[in-house]
């Protein structure tokens, strides 16, 4: 089985770069099919998840043509409205953006409900009221398909009960093509939601307010080609300079957007991390042992709850007491069973985690729970006492492009084996690198 195996205790330095938004990704890559024309999309990483989802729009007919590892170039003219219904697809929780991009141009869809990581509830309520003020009739049908239809889309004032993501980019994809205007209040402000409202612009939809909590939508009769960049990834970005942190690294990440990045560069600072900003990079140098700090996971811009597994590893390691809480997902503390293997002092309390900080982790056998909790628990290896295997990779490679070779070029000693024989390779070129500094 294919897994990481880790060799800890090394600071990790130098410069890393950080790829497209995963995220951002998916919802413009659902929303590419809206147009009848060709649709250039790049900084695009190369992840597990987009390729589920490209293959999910040639499935239905989409023409897709991938001219270099981190651009697509789609066609939506040929697009079936047949149910779209694969495996691949019902493992991704993005999946659920193409039910807003054919229902916007179709006025019709059938897409299997979404999956992705096991980390609590993720109701799809919020989608299904802006559709039906939309003026769609929706239905969840066996075997777990959404059934959206409508005669006619018409633009609608909706106020969202709860800040949703997902739900404001299925409308805002819903709406750009209905009939008059929409309001969307109580929406959702992160840099991906801004990412796909500037995509679709691009192609001629009328969006206004996107990274505000109200966004204004007047609809257009059919949408074009065009050509876009993905924004970087807030998340990856985040989880290098928590490895940084962690390990008492010296880290300059690189093709960010700073701004994207201020909550995390507030917790950091709080820690004791010095973060120097740049126009597109932020450093991170930690050069002592950090101090406690408290955390509660928000919508944009508060602290976000992809982060919080990476902050937990970083506040074991911390002196004194921190309490982490989690107020988006109910499930997302299953990592910390794995941390209590390496020695981690931490307890779980409803949705709040009481961490007691200890000097360092002990290398363990680890199984990644989920995305974030499988970077997170690399991050708790690379800055452990010996060695570390950690299993069920595939979660990690569904977000993160590259993200051995990347720790890699860092200093850190990682690689991903599949067999006893890879592994011992591994162990013997990690100590060679030890003995020749």
């Amino acid at each position: 089985m294919e897994h990481y195996v880790i060799k800890g205790g090394t600071p990790l330095s130098g410069e890393v770069p950080i790829a497209g938004a995963k995220n951002a990704a998916l919802a413009i890559l659902a929303a590419a099919i809206m147009a009848d024309e060709p649709v250039t999309i790049e900084n695009v990483p190369d992840v597990s998840d987009i390729r589920a989802i490209v293959g999910a729009v040639e499935e239905i007919g989409a023409a897709v043509s991938h001219p270099d590892r981190h651009t697509y170039v789609i066609n939506g003219a040929g697009i079936r409205n047949e149910p779209v219904d694969t495996e691949a697809v019902r493992k991704i929780r993005g999946s659920y953006y193409l039910i807003g991009a054919l229902l916007g141009k179709y006025k019709q869809a059938t897409v299997a409900l979404p999956g992705g990581c096991n980390i609590g509830l993720r109701p799809i309520d919020q989608h299904i009221k802006g559709f039906r003020a939309l003026g769609a009739t929706v239905r969840v049908a066996p075997p777990g398909l959404v059934e959206a239809k409508a005669e006619n889309l018409v633009g609608s004032h909706i106020y969202m009960d709860v800040v949703s993501v997902g739900a404001t980019i299925n409308i805002i994809m819903a709406a750009c093509l209905a009939k008059g205007n929409t309001i969307i209040e109580n929406a959702a402000k992160e840099p991906h939601v801004v990412d796909l409202a500037n995509f679709l612009n691009s192609m001629g939809a009328r969006i206004r307010g996107a990274g505000t909590d109200v966004i204004r939508i007047r609809g257009v009769e059919h949408l074009h080609g065009t050509e876009y960049s993905i924004i970087p990834d807030q998340i990856e970005a985040g989880t290098f300079m928590y490895a940084a942190a962690a390990t008492r690294g010296d880290v300059t990440i690189t093709n960010v957007i700073p701004k994207h990045l201020e909550c995390l560069t507030a917790k950091l600072i709080e820690a004791g991390c010095e973060v120097t900003e740049s126009d597109d990079s932020v450093r991170v140098v930690a050069s002592k042992r950090l101090t406690h700090t408290n955390v509660k996971t928000l919508p944009y811009p508060g602290f976000p709850t992809d982060m919080q597994p990476q902050i937990s590893v970083l506040l074991g390691l911390a002196k004194g007491t921190s309490i982490v809480t989690e107020s988006i997902f109910e499930n997302r503390f299953k990592y910390v069973d794995e941390l209590v293997k390496m020695g981690a002092q931490m307890r779980v309390e409803g949705n709040t985690a009481i961490i007691e900080g200890v000097e360092r982790y002990t290398g363990a056998n680890l199984r990644a729970p989920d995305l974030r909790a499988g970077a997170a628990l690399v991050i708790a290896a690379l800055s452990a006492q010996g060695y570390s295997e950690v299993y069920d990779i595939h979660y990690i490679e569904r977000g993160y492009e590259d993200f051995p070779e990347k720790m890699r070029r860092l200093g850190a000693c990682i690689a991903k084996v599949d067999s006893a024989e890879e592994e011992r390779k591994a162990v013997n070129s990690f100590n060679l690198k030890v003995v020749n500094g």
